[in-house]
């Protein structure tokens, strides 16, 4: 058998989703050509019915590669946090930052099908089956199967944005002990654009605006999640409710769908001539939504420093080091929320409960906290 022969681009980009495309189309407005590939079909994307928090930040990158999908987008007016069966609140408001919206909910396949809009299909090859990666200081050769045919692709760079990763060395685990079970209900009265975070001891309970229902992150040990996965629908909706409250009361909950919960952070975002962005970097624990949202920021801050320092070491390292703080500092937030809030101790129950009064009734420290899940590091100090 002939070797195949070797393709030279100068990016390559592991992984379609949104994360993915963002890097290609941020990177193609600027002038910059990549390839992507990924292992799954294009009708995967589309089949994929999970709903994703996008903060009103996110709203504004993707506008600028002409891929926000608005129809599509449910607005998020305001955030309520509580905790269950303890005092104080916190409500986050959009007028406080003049902004028509807080954040937005967007089903996954809708943002993809956004995305794809633009793309040339020559810069995808799907159902790829990835064979072999040799790096070397230069770039990367990436070997692989499409289409029945042994292709080999030398590259510049190689930026890994294929999701969630599996059993890695360079990965640091930390468990939290918890499943987050989804769904979708239908609220009584109508969610006026309200996204809903109420803390249990079992976990963060989040409820988020998505057309005309809530989209359901029920969080729960491991145990106890199987329980729910088991119940019929009445019992569901009532241990639903029991862990809500009775501001509101649900029915005609959806399919259920269940994954675990851990924080994974790769130890470095560079290495020779690779990169992680995305998942593929961090992954976080889906309470205040964050996860996603530094994901695209990952995209748009690597392709901002390719534009404009080019593809050399120094400028991975500069984007190495433009993303600690931001990727750091939501993984240390959103960690020690969970910490914080997954118990029944009395003592930390009243701390909480202070705490969450205190973010009311100080406008600045509420801002503080509202500004950078809108924008992240972008919006420091």
């Amino acid at each position: 058998m002939t070797e195949a022969a070797v393709e030279n681009v100068d990016i390559l980009i592991i992984g379609a989703g949104p994360v993915g495309l963002t890097l290609h189309l941020a990177l193609a407005a600027g002038g910059q050509t990549s390839l992507l590939l990924d292992r799954r079909p294009p009708p995967a994307l589309q089949a994929d019915p999970r709903a994703l928090a996008l903060s009103h930040g996110a709203r504004e990158l993707l506008e600028q590669i002409n891929s926000w999908p608005r129809r599509a987008a449910t607005p998020i007016e305001t955030i309520h946090v509580s905790q269950k069966d303890g005092f104080g609140r916190t409500l986050i408001d959009r007028t406080d930052y003049r902004l028509p919206a807080l954040g937005y909910v967007v089903r996954y396949r809708d943002l993809a099908a956004a995305l794809a809009a633009p793309l040339n299909p020559d810069c995808l090859l799907a159902e790829a089956d990835i064979i072999d990666i040799h790096t070397d200081d230069d770039g990367a050769t990436v070997s692989l199967r499409y289409a029945g045919q042994l292709r080999t692709i030398r590259c510049k760079l190689l930026v890994h944005a294929e999701g969630t990763p599996g059993d890695d060395p360079a990965v640091s685990v930390s468990d939290y002990g918890q499943h987050a079970v989804i769904c979708e209900v239908t609220p009584t009265p109508g969610h006026n654009q309200r996204a809903w975070e109420r803390f249990t001891p079992d976990g963060p309970l989040a409820l988020l605006p998505l057309g005309d229902e809530y989209s359901v992150v029920f969080t729960l040990p491991p145990a106890r999640a199987d329980a729910v996965m088991a119940l019929d629908d009445d019992a569901f909706l009532a241990a639903l409710q029991g862990q809500f409250g009775r501001r509101m009361r649900f029915s005609k909950p959806g399919k259920r769908s269940r994954f675990p919960l851990a924080l994974r952070m790769r130890d470095t975002l560079v290495k020779g001539r690779e990169v992680w962005i995305g998942n593929a970097a961090q992954t976080l624990h889906p309470v205040s939504g964050q996860g996603f949202n530094l994901g695209l920021r990952d995209a748009w801050q690597l392709a901002e420093t390719l534009l404009s320092q080019g593809l050399d070491h120094d400028s991975l390292a500069h984007y190495a080091a433009s993303r600690r703080v931001d990727r750091q500092g939501g993984a240390f937030f959103t960690d020690q929320i969970v910490k914080l809030f997954s118990n029944d101790s009395a003592p930390l129950k009243f701390a909480r409960g202070l705490g969450l009064l205190g973010l009311d009734l100080c406008p600045a420290a509420r801002h503080f906290v509202a500004k950078r899940m809108i924008w992240g590091a972008r919006a420091w100090p």
